[in-house]
């Protein structure tokens, strides 16, 4: 057991121990405007030169906001010309699949009964496929998908029925549309005003492949 002489005697030579170790620790330098509990620890930023620079990162703020009329009616705009594009165009493209069809068969016929015949099987078809779809469409829709057919096939509505049907049934048709506010003969200008819509031909074709 150890005597009360040798406790002491260790306990001086931890406390002289300690002492020593406390003396050669460099002194802590404070600044004199602050105390100890100003010391923030923060992410620096190393920049080129080596310096070290505070840096830290606020939370995302959401802004909400009314948006503007002028901007509402456009986007309103958009949006419109955007679901007739995406509702129109597989019908612009079954009707030029099937008119470039009927162009390559008809190049030799020269029977005008025969001819006839065959104008008759294929609107038959593009009838059922899709009559009852289109008759929904609206007249906006109905004029979208007339440029659509137009940019497919390279020709105007009024032009395909005077080939196929005749002159006396497009005048006809044109007039029905004139008197809905449309018409047969819509052009196509994909780099002027059909500029916007192009875009969206663009961005559906991707989703048939083209």
């Amino acid at each position: 057991m150890l005597t009360m002489q040798r406790i002491l005697i260790i306990t001086i030579i931890c406390c002289s121990s300690l002492l020593a170790a406390a003396q050669t620790q460099p002194p802590v330098v404070k600044h004199p405007d602050y105390g100890v509990n100003d010391t923030l620890v923060v992410y620096a930023t190393v920049m080129e030169d080596g310096t070290l620079v505070p840096t830290s990162w606020l939370l995302p703020v959401e802004v909400l906001g009314k948006m503007p009329r002028h901007l509402a009616r456009q986007q309103k705009k958009m949006t419109r010309l955007k679901n007739a594009v995406y509702v129109t165009y597989p019908y612009a493209r079954e009707a030029s699949r099937i008119i470039n069809f009927m162009n390559r068969r008809m190049a030799g016929m020269k029977d005008e009964s025969a001819r006839r015949q065959f104008i008759k099987s294929q609107e038959k078809q593009l009838k059922e496929a899709f009559g009852d779809k289109i008759t929904s469409l609206s007249v906006y829709q109905g004029k979208v998908l007339m440029k659509l057919i137009n940019r497919q096939t390279g020709a105007d509505v009024y032009a395909i029925l005077k080939e196929y049907k005749g002159g006396a049934n497009a005048r006809l048709w044109q007039t029905v549309a004139f008197v809905f506010g449309s018409s047969l003969k819509q052009p196509y200008d994909p780099t002027g005003e059909d500029a916007e819509m192009e875009g969206y031909v663009r961005e559906v074709e991707m989703l048939y492949g083209g």
